[in-house]
């Protein structure tokens, strides 16, 4: 009916022919080129601009994997977190260790801080409980116990030690409810007569680490600020001994989860505003930057022959997980007190170490299993996926993801001041 209407009044007609071809002159070449150039104009006159004034983010969520627990729950039972696993499998025969379990502790309140998540918060208790169970009736700490929940040993490592005061103090410091709370700090006090009996760098660190979430809880309690600085003052004195010429290192040669020392003195900086804390905490970092963080991907420290002072090349192999979580970690930290762009971009490079970006360029992280493989050797991934790598994974992402919201504001208040600038 209304084409026979249009054919019946040749004036309607003429009139939207001519509408039609009015229109149709915007959708051919050279119109639609010149959309097309604006639209390259734009993206190139923001890519400019970003460059410029620094706004580009550094961290893409897009290339992260999901969150994701569940490799985590597969080596979870009621005792704990299991040590090892046999490819994805738990392998039960190894047991459990206090190391892995404060991890996971630390793991816990980290995803649950960020994403309110229902398995952490149901596993939190799981590795609270176990570290309970390791300590000693004089307040120090077992660290193995078999399958059959078996002690097997009468007092763990200083390290142990250390990453067990790390995770109380930050539950303590971050905890979801006030009953975990108390329930740490009762492990935690007890603990601190132990405190003067350290001796190794990284028992130090990791407690030294713990003690200053314990102060950002109760910043008026004057005896455990008093701990701090006695364990932070051997960290420095080795530093003063050990640093020569280029070595700027705190021991005479660089083995295991090294970042953990400067990260312990930036976080007593935090505390004490201790001058010479910073001085070193930086100078060592940028140090172990130069000696890993090369070629743009991270280069551990390998432990098959680690890297002396006195000469030598540096070890390759074995590249461990918990390397890579510690340099993550340091950078965070170092951009917390910094603000400095520069050392978010070496956190994300370091943590994509574990997606392939490696000396052998092979991901560690298993979108499968949602584990993380053991390390890398000469021959390629340590294809288990034990406790301690895939713990060190996960809460480098979580730690990654803390920093990009950190970026995200940075570049929104950047923004908003360039706005305010901008005359009209």
């Amino acid at each position: 009916e209304i084409v026979n209407e249009l054919f019946a009044d040749e004036s309607k007609l003429k009139a939207l022919k001519a509408n039609a071809f009015e229109y149709g002159l915007h959708l051919r070449w050279p119109s639609t080129g010149d959309v097309f150039v604006d639209v390259l104009n734009e993206a190139i006159d923001k890519y400019l601009s970003e460059k410029e004034t620094g706004g580009k983010p550094i961290i893409d969520p897009d290339i992260m994997p999901a969150f994701n627990l569940a490799h985590i729950q597969r080596l979870t039972d009621d005792t704990g977190i299991v040590q090892h696993a046999k490819y994805g499998i738990p392998n039960l025969k190894e047991g459990y260790c206090v190391d892995d379990n404060a991890r996971a502790l630390i793991l816990t309140i980290l995803a649950y801080q960020q994403n309110k998540s229902k398995v952490a918060l149901d596993l939190l208790p799981i590795y609270l409980s176990y570290i309970q169970y390791m300590q000693c009736d004089n307040g120090n700490f077992r660290n193995f116990l078999s399958f059959r929940r078996e002690y097997l040993d009468e007092v763990g490592t200083e390290d142990s030690f250390g990453r067990t005061i790390w995770s109380l103090g930050y539950l303590i410091n971050n905890a979801p409810n006030n009953s975990y709370r108390e329930f740490a700090k009762e492990l935690f006090l007890r603990s601190v007569p132990h405190f003067k009996d350290l001796k190794h760098l990284r028992g130090l660190g990791n407690t030294i680490i713990g003690l200053t979430h314990f102060i950002k809880a109760h910043p008026n309690d004057e005896h455990i600020k008093d701990q701090l600085d006695k364990l932070a003052e051997p960290l420095k004195a080795a530093y003063r001994k050990n640093k020569q010429g280029h070595w700027h290192w705190f021991e005479e040669k660089m083995t295991y989860d090294n970042a953990i020392l400067p990260l312990a003195l930036m976080s007593y900086y935090e505390i004490s505003k201790d001058q010479e804390a910073y001085d070193i905490a930086f100078e060592s970092m940028e140090y172990l930057t130069q000696k890993t963080l090369i070629g743009g991907y991270l280069n551990p420290v390998g432990n098959d022959g680690w890297l002396f002072r006195d000469g030598g090349d540096m070890a390759i192999y074995d590249q461990q997980a918990i390397e890579t979580m510690a340099m993550v970690l340091m950078y965070f930290k170092a951009y917390e007190i910094t603000h400095d762009k520069t050392y978010i971009k070496q956190m994300y490079v370091s943590y994509q170490w574990f997606l392939g970006e490696n000396i052998l360029r092979i991901p560690l992280f298993d979108h499968e299993t949602k584990g993380c493989a053991d390390g890398l050797q000469t021959y390629g991934i340590n294809r288990n996926q034990g406790a301690e790598s895939t713990l060190a994974y996960w809460i480098s992402h979580l730690v990654v993801l803390k920093a990009m919201e950190f970026e995200y504001e940075f570049i929104q208040s950047s923004d908003l001041k360039a706005a305010q600038n901008q005359t009209f």
